[in-house]
């Protein structure tokens, strides 16, 4: 791709461009020098062309790619991105593909999306959006509505840079391309999985958007079910973003709280003051900007089931922490034991266990073998195999698709509206106190009583 892509970032002042986005981007054209971008940043800050000029530079400092800050184009314009005239005036000089990235909190997004006309808009704008998308499920549809009344929904990027394409290609490699796996790739032969996310990081100053969300939103309901999508789609029959979306959200679709028990099927916790890596760390209750009275937990677990021909019967038990001492950051698939061992043959018969670290990524395989010293005993080997940490961060990954165009590995809108459906029923059982907030000390494994993850 040789022609110039404007990328406009609303919210050009903000910690998630300088950190995030503009890193991402510094990488991206290290790799790719064919790419032409100009940058286009807005904010209400008094700032300069040359102001994020040395934003830029510094981002793409911190990525080793200071060339590519060279090929730039950057200018800055002061604008209230909610303000029609504002952004009429900002967008006439969008010129070529324009990418409009909102980096700025949802509901700041959400006025400004509302404010938009198609007329403002240059022929073929993407949309991009940050998590979450909308508050509950009838707000995600109000959201959804507004933008495809904009652009269509192919045009339409929500960002999940959980579903890179490193992540989401290892598990679509290792599952579709070995006969090994596929046949065994049901409840016939699975006995449960785990998607699990857990941080050693504790609020570290987000507290404007965290303590109103918590871990089941920040999370679960925003990244590890679209995780669990993936890892129990049916195969797609090719991988672009019609067939492979579609194949996503029928499983969402057929997605519910296990056993229809929001209360017996959900935890909550939240970490009191304790010490992670010879760091202290305050009570959450005690960070600044913390409200006590929300309740906001930040260890959320949730077991679900896909209920289809393929998965019915199978928990996924999804999981997400911060401020945790042994953080996991895993899939793991859990194979039925066999049903009979030879007379003869002892130790232990538990089934298979299938592990996908996430980042750096890497895949290992337990299995029952002989023991050396005694062959009729059985004892665990792993096999593994390091998968690497993909060739691009995260969201150099997700501003990859924005600038080809390709929403493959955005969210749809109707799997943004299922995610809210599926937690519903959890976020009420909560706000009714029907689910126990538990305390754990920052730099534990998590409550005690929990089931341990393994």
């Amino acid at each position: 791709m040789t022609d110039a892509t404007t990328l406009a970032i609303l919210g050009a002042g903000g910690d998630l461009t300088a950190r995030l986005l503009l890193p991402a981007l510094g990488q991206l054209l290290t790799r790719e020098p064919s790419r032409a971008v100009r940058i286009v940043g807005a904010d209400r800050e008094e700032w300069t062309d040359a102001d994020l000029e040395s934003v830029v530079r510094a981002s793409f400092a911190s990525m080793d790619a200071e060339d590519a800050a060279s090929r730039v184009d950057v200018t800055y314009t002061r604008t209230d991105i909610t303000h029609p005239d504002d952004l009429r005036a900002l967008l006439k000089d969008c010129t070529g593909q324009v990418a409009l990235y909102f980096a700025v909190p949802p509901a700041v997004a959400a006025a400004s999306v509302a404010t938009l006309t198609p007329d403002m808009l240059p022929a073929g704008a993407m949309l991009v959006m940050e998590k979450p998308f909308g508050t509950d499920e009838a707000s995600a549809e109000e959201l959804n509505r507004t933008l495809t009344d904009l652009v269509p929904e192919s045009q339409v990027f929500r960002v999940d840079h959980f579903l890179g394409r490193s992540t989401t290609l290892n598990l679509l490699g290792a599952r579709f391309a070995n006969r090994i796996l596929e046949p065994l790739w049901s409840a016939e032969s699975i006995e449960s999985v785990d998607i699990v996310y857990d941080e050693s990081l504790a609020l570290e100053g987000r507290a404007g958007y965290y303590d109103k969300a918590g871990a089941l939103v920040d999370m679960i309901q925003s990244h590890l079910l679209q995780v669990l999508a993936v890892l129990a789609m049916e195969e797609p029959a090719t991988l672009d973003e019609i067939d492979f979306r579609a194949a996503t959200s029928a499983v969402l679709r057929a997605t519910a709280v296990w056993g229809d028990d929001p209360a017996g099927s959900s935890r909550r916790a939240r970490y009191t003051a304790g010490e992670i890596d010879g760091a202290a760390k305050p009570s959450y209750v005690d960070e600044p900007g913390v409200d006590p009275d929300r309740q906001t937990e930040t260890l959320a677990e949730a077991t679900f089931e896909v209920r289809n021909a393929r998965w019915a019967g199978i928990p996924f038990r999804l999981r997400s922490g911060k401020a945790l001492g042994t953080p996991a950051r895993e899939i793991v698939v859990r194979f039925r034991p066999v049903r009979h061992l030879p007379r003869g043959l002892t130790g232990t018969s538990d089934g298979a266990v299938l592990r996908f670290s996430l980042g750096p990524d890497r895949m290992s395989l337990e299995l029952n073998l002989n023991a050396s010293e005694d062959p009729f005993e059985l004892e665990r080997a792993t096999l593994s195999a390091e998968l690497g940490e993909g060739a691009l961060k995260a969201y150099a990954e997700v501003l990859s698709g924005v600038l080809d165009g390709d929403p493959m590995l955005a969210v749809r809108g109707d799997a943004a509206e299922q995610s809210w459906r599926i937690v519903a029923p959890i976020l009420e059982a909560w706000r009714q106190g029907d689910v126990p907030l538990d305390d754990y000390v920052a730099g534990s494994s998590g409550p005690e009583g929990w089931p341990e993850l393994g």
